[in-house]
């Protein structure tokens, strides 16, 4: 299981938890399991969210893997500028 931190407005859509642990073992299962288990996050998922992995920022990188113990943060989209 992986411990992810939901940050800001995003907690609304995962029934006000700030943490929540999903099985996933990549990025885009992380997403996808995220979306089973709280529906009302799948249109933000849709329109794009960024995810910081052991510190480093992710954002169409389905296949990244993610480590059991990996620090996990999902937030909106961060775009550069």
């Amino acid at each position: 299981m992986v411990q992810v931190k939901i940050w800001g407005s995003l907690a609304a859509m995962t029934e006000d938890q700030t943490e929540v642990e999903v099985e996933a073992a990549t990025l885009r299962e992380l997403l996808d399991r995220l979306a089973d288990k709280y529906p009302a996050i799948r249109p933000q998922l849709d329109r794009g969210v960024s995810v910081a992995i052991d510190g480093r920022i992710y954002n169409d990188s389905w296949f990244t893997r993610i480590a059991p113990d990996s620090e996990v943060v999902l937030l909106a989209r961060l775009k550069g500028g």
